[in-house]
């Protein structure tokens, strides 16, 4: 089966960075039969439109309990993952193993803690139209099918993150053409092209299977809404061209983050932006510290530039001895393969590594294949842009400020939250011992009493340099795990017959 573009939300393909005015609504149900019409003639925006050809955006994606306050039979709710169903902060083993604990524990969050929210509307607009999608969006439906849990706004910062540096350049190329085979393989080499099943449900993933999803009876879809199922021809599949998306509000403290590094570096500016640069894993301007310092700078706006700047893998810095073991962007995607180093290998020395021989190839098999986590990120800052001289100097007026995370894919367990919590929350990454995420984790110490608030930079000669007393520089605020589903799918699930079922708005 062809992928079908028109049947998919846009947000999958596009990043709409062009649309620079943006704003999250995190909505409650507050009138099922309302809702679903506000659904059916909301303007979604598929990915069959070109990004540079749209003003405007708009996407729409549900949790678990949004579904049930929607109507739909808890018999197909209950075929999603048990991920999507048990939320982002209702376990508290879960909480655990993403970092959300201390300051970052749900009760202290914002929104999405003690109770779930129903929906997300993400709304783009390019520059000065905003205030107008935004009004023609919300109008009467609106105002009785919703009521408005907590509004996101997003500030456009040029294509810098908030501590200021280039963003948003590593991401996963993903297989629109279908031209990867669909059977599990081993892929001994690194390679930035990605199954499409790995985003979009209904397709076949990185292991050559399709992700368990809804599949309905024919009897459920008499319109004949949904497609077949490919791997299940007598079913119809609700799932198909649909993904999970996972939204956290990250609160940066980029005054904390500058301040931290100037002390250490005792003012010098250089040595404050290099110690920043380690443990990021890149430079400011986006350009990997594999390229050393005199490394020509792509522009990180261009596709080309963007392309340029990821070309590489970390099989040449088997020490960590240029980009650190745990700098962020090596412990967010390790650029890895199935075998440790075998990039360039021949079959022989490929064969010796598969088994174990290969001693120098060894610390390579700490970190598991990258290609089976990667996530599609999406995400919008916002509040006051900072550079580090005006933060170091107390130069902001107080404005909260940080990262609407987004990231897409079709497996919440083995996409974002292997990520979140073995490779950015675990201390024991690439065989680290007690150390977090220096950018982005949390500094709880283990179990045994160890303390995580500590980065190694390793050396040519001798133990590592080790930075102590690092500080938490992020903070969640809020969070949930939602389903974007595709415009079929939409179609399917606000036409549902609720005349033998009811609408428990405000469930959970």
């Amino acid at each position: 089966m062809a992928v079908d573009l028109d049947d998919i939300q846009g947000l999958v393909r596009h990043a709409y960075s062009r649309l620079t005015e943006a704003c999250f609504y995190v909505l409650r149900i507050a009138d099922a039969q309302a809702a679903r019409r506000w659904l059916s003639s909301a303007p979604v925006t598929s990915a069959a439109l070109a990004a540079k050809s749209v003003q405007e955006v708009l996407q729409v994606a549900l949790t678990s309990d949004g579904l049930r306050a929607l109507g739909v039979p808890q018999r197909m709710i209950e075929q999603f993952s048990s991920e999507f169903n048990g939320g982002m902060s209702a376990d508290a083993n879960r909480s655990r193993r993403l970092g959300d604990v201390d300051t970052n524990a749900p009760e202290n969050w914002k929104w999405g803690g003690s109770a779930a929210p129903h929906m997300v509307v993400l709304l783009y607009a390019a520059p000065g139209r905003l205030a107008e999608w935004t009004q023609a969006v919300t109008g009467p439906e609106w105002a009785t099918a919703f009521s408005v849990e907590v509004v996101l706004p997003t500030t456009d910062m040029k294509g810098l993150e908030p501590f200021g540096f280039a963003d948003g350049i590593s991401q996963p190329a993903l297989d629109w053409q279908l031209s990867l085979p669909s059977h599990d393989r081993t892929q001994p080499d690194y390679s930035n092209l990605i199954e499409l099943g790995e985003f979009l449900l209904g397709y076949a993933n990185a292991y050559g299977r399709f992700t368990e999803r809804p599949l309905v009876e024919p009897a459920d879809d008499p319109q004949g809404l949904l497609a077949p199922a490919e791997d299940a021809p007598d079913k119809r599949d609700l799932g198909r061209n649909g993904s999970y998306l996972v939204l956290r509000q990250l609160r940066q403290d980029v005054q904390g983050f500058w301040r931290f590094h100037n002390a250490r570096a005792n003012g010098d500016p250089a040595a404050r932006k290099a110690t920043a640069e380690a443990m990021v894993g890149r430079t400011m301007a986006g350009v990997s510290l594999l390229e050393g310092a005199q490394a020509p700078s792509p522009d990180p706006g261009t596709k080309a530039g963007r392309e340029q700047l990821n070309a590489f893998t970390y099989a040449g810095d088997a020490d960590g001895l240029r980009c650190p073991f745990g700098a962020h962007v090596r412990r967010a995607n390790p650029r890895n393969g199935d075998l440790p180093d075998a990039s360039g290998k021949g079959l022989l020395a490929r064969l010796l590594t598969t088994l174990g021989f290969d001693a120098a190839a060894l610390r390579g098999d700490l970190v598991a294949s990258s290609r089976f986590h990667r996530m599609l990120r999406r995400g919008r800052e916002y509040g006051q842009s900072l550079p580090p001289e005006a933060a170091i100097e107390d130069q902001g007026d107080g404005v909260e400020t940080g990262l609407h995370f987004i990231c897409l894919g079709a497996n919440i367990s083995r996409q974002f939250e292997f990520i979140q919590g073995a490779w950015i929350t675990g201390a024991k990454f690439n065989g680290l011992a007690a150390e977090r995420d220096p950018l982005i984790g949390e500094r709880q110490p283990l179990s045994d009493g160890s303390e995580t608030d500590r980065f190694s930079l390793p050396q040519a000669e001798g133990a590592a340099c080790q930075t102590t007393g690092l500080p938490q520089f992020v903070t969640v605020m809020g969070g949930a795990y939602f389903f974007m589903p595709s415009l079929r799918a939409l179609r399917f699930l606000v036409t549902l017959d609720h005349s033998n079922t009811s609408s428990p708005v405000g469930s959970t």
